[in-house]
């Protein structure tokens, strides 16, 4: 038999691969690359998501990443806007391109019923072949010159969101900036071709993005790492790597699998209190949230609400409200805990005013 991993050796080892339980010394690229990008559809989200995961973050390092063009926005995983290497945007790509055309399609379906889809990727790639920046309004209202009946939210959307990719170009997602989405392909961006897609019957990126998630993630199940990426497919790559892996079983019986050599910490390692950022993906890559998130709040995450991590749980929300970084909690806060969360709290104030502020409001339980 497997051995077990109960929740809180589940959330002890989330937190350790998620550099939540400790901060890191890795550079930017390097965290970004770890972990598998970081969720971005809010473009300022992933800047609070590196400096709870960072020792001595400089936000203007991710932006001249950006600008740099080493770190890219797009969409891959699960459909949403995520940062990524470039590096990994370009080998990732192609794995995902039929999940990313089977959820917009069918988000879209009424709008775009009657266009062929690959004649509107071709017209696309004719239209943003002159290498100028558009808004994906823009590009749907050019398209529907030619399907007028669509109309041009949709052709836009399943442009730019499934049939080329597309990166989000700066100033969207730099530190502090204001900007609408405007779009190139990602090869044109990045001045490198994606990678191609796998042969049949091969499935190289597949293998390779198990791997991945397991060590930002893991021990997960197999539905976990699909909750993650979106992609189907994924069990034949863990059994293709099976041998590499090794087994446990969480509380309910479910099969999890991890690499050999990644860190597993003892159930009673002391967690610090962390503030993630919406849509983190500590949360949202699990099928199965529970290591981190109790049930009834698990809507939360969803929702687009930022949390705050106690004990290395979920256990209350936060907003900044006129430079003040107002803390909600989901249960009583013990005093101790209300302190460490106060001192985070004006820690994470002075980062989002680049220290004007260090206010922090802190209930002891929820108003």
């Amino acid at each position: 038999m497997s051995p077990v991993l109960d929740t809180r050796a589940l959330n002890r080892a989330t937190l350790a691969r998620q550099l939540l339980l400790d901060r890191a010394d890795l550079p930017v690229p390097d965290a970004v690359a770890h972990l598998g990008g970081l969720q971005a559809q809010e473009p300022q989200e992933p800047f609070v998501g590196l400096w709870s995961r960072l020792r001595a973050f400089d936000p203007a390092v991710l932006s001249e990443l950006l600008t740099g063009r080493r770190v890219v926005r797009t969409r891959v995983m699960r459909g949403t806007v995520h940062l990524l290497t470039a590096d990994d945007a370009l080998a990732w790509r192609a794995r995902h391109d039929a999940m990313l055309r089977q959820r917009v399609t069918s988000a879209f379906r009424r709008e775009i019923a009657g266009v062929d889809l690959d004649e509107l990727a071709a017209a696309g790639r004719a239209l943003v072949a002159d290498g100028e920046p558009r808004s994906m309004p823009e590009l749907g209202r050019a398209l529907a010159e030619r399907w007028p009946e669509a109309g041009p939210r949709g052709l836009g959307e399943v442009l730019v969101a499934a049939l080329v990719p597309m990166a989000q170009l700066p100033p969207r997602g730099l530190w502090r900036a204001r900007g609408g989405a405007r779009y190139l392909p990602l090869a044109t961006w990045l001045g490198r071709e994606l990678a191609p897609p796998a042969p049949d019957g091969t499935d190289a990126v597949g293998r390779a993005l198990v791997r991945r998630y397991l060590a930002a993630y893991g021990p997960a199940a197999v539905a976990d790492v699909r909750a993650w990426s979106g992609l189907a497919g994924l069990q034949a790559a863990v059994k293709a790597i099976r041998a590499e892996l090794v087994t446990f079983r969480d509380e309910s019986g479910r099969e999890l699998v991890d690499l050999p050599d990644a860190p597993r910490p003892a159930p009673d390692t002391p967690a610090p209190v962390r503030f993630l950022p919406a849509f983190d993906n500590a949360i949202l890559g699990y099928h199965d949230r529970g290591r981190i998130i109790d049930d009834a709040h698990r809507g939360l995450s969803v929702a687009g609400e930022r949390v705050v991590l106690v004990d290395g749980r979920v256990a209350a929300t936060w907003k900044v409200e006129a430079g003040t970084v107002t803390v909600a909690p989901l249960r009583r806060l013990s005093k101790a805990e209300r302190a460490e969360v106060a001192e985070e709290g004006r820690e994470l104030a002075a980062f989002l005013s680049e220290g004007e502020s260090d206010r922090v409001r802190v209930p002891a339980s929820s108003d």
